[in-house]
């Protein structure tokens, strides 16, 4: 149990590190709920709509609607009404986003190899592990 609490201590370290490094960097300043659109979208292979994210996150369409807003006017993610149903609206990734997503991979890794450095072995080698699950995603 104590094991866990501090694996869990440390993801929370390395997130804290991760929105810190987002913050201080020249890219964009995303809200937690932003942040979390861009991720699902980034993340999870299946097309997104505007209902679908809504669902997926137990958020309001219009809180989505207004997260996508955000991200449209940095060019981290699209719009595109759907030709299949056109009361729907598809969700695109952009080449500025996957680059963005690649930004967030770096800083975690790098938040992660740090944390490792100060660690006992048998804990860097999980902190690693960890690391490269985080990286693949």
């Amino acid at each position: 149990m104590a094991q866990a609490a501090e694996k869990a201590e440390d993801l929370v370290k390395t997130l804290r590190d991760t929105i810190v490094a987002l913050v201080r960097g020249e890219g964009p300043d995303l809200s937690a709920r932003q942040l979390a659109v861009f991720l699902t979208c980034y993340l999870e292979e299946s097309g997104h709509t505007v209902r679908g994210l809504a669902a997926s996150l137990n958020v309001s369409k219009p809180a989505i609607t207004r997260a996508l807003d955000r991200l449209s006017e940095l060019d981290l993610a699209r719009r595109k009404v759907d030709p299949l149903d056109r009361r729907s609206v598809l969700v695109q990734r952009t080449p500025k986003g996957a680059a963005y997503l690649k930004e967030i991979r770096s800083i975690m890794g790098t938040t992660m190899q740090d944390a490792a450095q100060n660690t006992q072995p048998e804990e860097k080698v999980a902190t690693v592990r960890r690391l490269r699950r985080v990286a693949a995603a």
